[in-house]
């Protein structure tokens, strides 16, 4: 019994030491080169200001963590492979047969979810959130190809990203030139009623018409309250027939009839009462300022949103350009082996030690 244990613990040994030399022997001779194209990149927005605007809005241009992941999504997406499978065949690169079957792609016309999950293993997108920088990198089987990959995502990437934040801004800045047009024909046709009342009525302004007649009614009133008072001290020593006080009844007569007419004027003009005509410009005026301020206002908006749409131009600054490998960085062939090895040996220690547990369990 002991012996066949014994036996069956030197074969498990030796298929684990035969796959590690199998392992290593493909790590060591035939995996593939695979070179990495490396490139930092971070988002940029031109910094604009206008008097008007919110200045914290202004300064906060900058590319924010939203809109690195944002490109680092598109970067990653089957989009993205679309279109470098169009721009560098992509395809056709990595199915090529001289690559090793593990790592090449085993079909040319593999389906579009198979081609996105290798690419996804080829193409490395990471967000750096404390330096705010994104860190790409892309491994293929010639440095020439993956420097080309890496090249044309970052244009991709950049045209991208300034499509979306153009789209956006157009879509308000066209409907913000709607209103205003809108807004410009309600602000005329304001103006004119205003004007057309006015000529109609003939008067430039009711209100100032009313304030200066009250103004000469006032004066008047004053003037006959003297004149009353001087009547009342002449008679206390004169005969009401006496020339001074027959002048003064006069001048009485004339201040009063001067206060009736001016108080009939303000109350009748041009067949209508003076205070309604008032009143009417008055609502008149006040619409004809809100069309103003209220195209002013579109006006301020659509200015701003012109600004903010050259603002969110998004230009991707690159850190570090992609680079041209010189040596391949892929596969890491001792490293592999190494922990693969460690592994094996540490599974079969294992085995074993479970084998002795239950042999001497049956003894």
């Amino acid at each position: 019994m002991f012996s066949v244990l014994f036996k069956k613990s030197n074969r498990i040994w030796l298929f684990a030491f035969g796959v590690i030399i199998i392992v290593a022997a493909y790590w060591s001779v035939l995996a593939s080169n695979r070179y990495v194209s490396e490139a930092n990149i971070v988002l940029e927005s031109p910094q604009l200001a206008m008097p008007s605007l919110d200045i914290s809005s202004i300064l906060n241009g900058g590319g924010s963590n939203g809109d690195m992941l944002l490109l680092r999504d598109y970067l990653l997406s089957v989009d993205m492979l679309k279109e470098l499978d169009a721009a560098v065949d992509f395809r056709e690169h990595y199915s090529n047969s001289d690559a090793d079957l593990l790592t090449r792609l085993s079909n040319a016309d593999a389906p579009m979810e198979e081609l996105h999950e290798y690419f996804l293993k080829r193409v490395s997108v990471e967000l750096d959130s404390y330096a705010n920088i994104l860190r790409v990198q892309v491994e293929a089987f010639s440095p020439e190809k993956a420097h080309e990959i890496a090249t044309v995502l970052l244009a991709k990437g950049e045209a991208h990203m300034n499509l979306m934040g153009q789209r956006l801004a157009e879509e308000q800045v066209k409907f913000l030139e709607v209103q205003v047009e809108d807004l410009v024909g309600k602000f005329d046709a304001a103006r004119q009623e205003l004007l057309d009342y006015q000529n109609k009525n003939g008067l430039v302004s009711p209100t100032g018409t009313v304030e200066s007649i009250n103004a000469v009614v006032s004066g008047l009133e004053g003037q006959l309250s003297s004149l009353q008072a001087r009547r009342k001290l002449l008679l206390s020593f004169q005969s009401v027939r006496s020339p001074e006080i027959i002048r003064i009844e006069s001048e009485i007569k004339a201040l009063s009839s001067q206060i009736d007419q001016e108080q009939a004027r303000m109350a009748t003009q041009s067949g209508a009462a003076l205070n309604q005509l008032s009143s009417e410009y008055q609502t008149l005026e006040l619409k004809a300022q809100f069309a103003q301020e209220s195209y002013s206002s579109a006006l301020s908006a659509l200015q701003a949103t012109r600004i903010e749409a050259a603002r969110k131009l998004k230009q991707v600054s690159i850190l570090q350009s992609p680079t041209l490998p010189e040596y391949p960085q892929r596969p890491q062939r001792l490293y592999n082996i190494a922990v693969f090895a460690v592994v094996t040996l540490f599974i079969t220690l294992i085995i074993n030690m479970l084998i002795m547990i239950v042999r001497d369990h049956r003894d």
